[in-house]
């Protein structure tokens, strides 16, 4: 069985996010989708809201499972049986972000390798930091974000601007 693991902040998970894991589940027999911790972000959501998030967005894919690491992904990899990463691409300037964590991951567990996938060109511009910063403006975010979880992020983006916490 190919397991593959798609990691990521996820704060939000975008349409374009959603575009990547719908691909990915079909070349892969499992696909886990990886809640991870950025230490250089502040999310917006908790891990656990993310993944609740991912879940409700995913309900429909069966070989898609989420989860969340606090830990290395190398390691999260090797404890999970999953050989492949699978990384989105929107522009070349991620790409060389992503070469170099590919490397460090394989550096770290030589049975890991990275795929790229690279995103579909309506999504090309889409981040989740793009997202928050269009939510502020109150932009219909039908074309950003999955249907399921607008409602919720507009509430919690909402909050943040009436000077409320999570």
């Amino acid at each position: 069985m190919k397991i593959a693991i798609y990691p990521g902040s996820f704060d939000p998970v975008t349409s374009g996010h959603l575009n990547i894991i719908r691909r990915a589940a079909n070349i892969f027999d499992r696909l886990i989708v990886c809640v991870m911790v950025n230490a250089g972000k502040n999310p917006m959501f908790s891990q656990q809201e993310r993944v609740d998030m991912i879940r409700r967005v995913t309900s429909d894919i069966p070989n898609v499972e989420v989860d969340s690491s606090i830990g290395l992904l190398a390691d999260y990899a090797r404890q999970k049986g999953s050989c492949v990463i699978v990384k989105g691409l929107r522009a070349g300037s991620d790409f060389e972000n992503e070469f170099q964590m590919a490397l460090i991951n394989h550096k770290i567990n030589p049975n890991l390798d990275t795929m790229f996938l690279t995103a579909e060109h309506q999504y090309m511009y889409l981040s989740s930091s793009t997202v928050k910063e269009l939510a502020a403006y109150d932009v219909d975010l039908s074309d950003f974000l999955p249907e399921q979880i607008i409602p919720e992020f507009k509430q919690r983006v909402a909050t943040i601007h009436q000077g409320g916490n999570r």
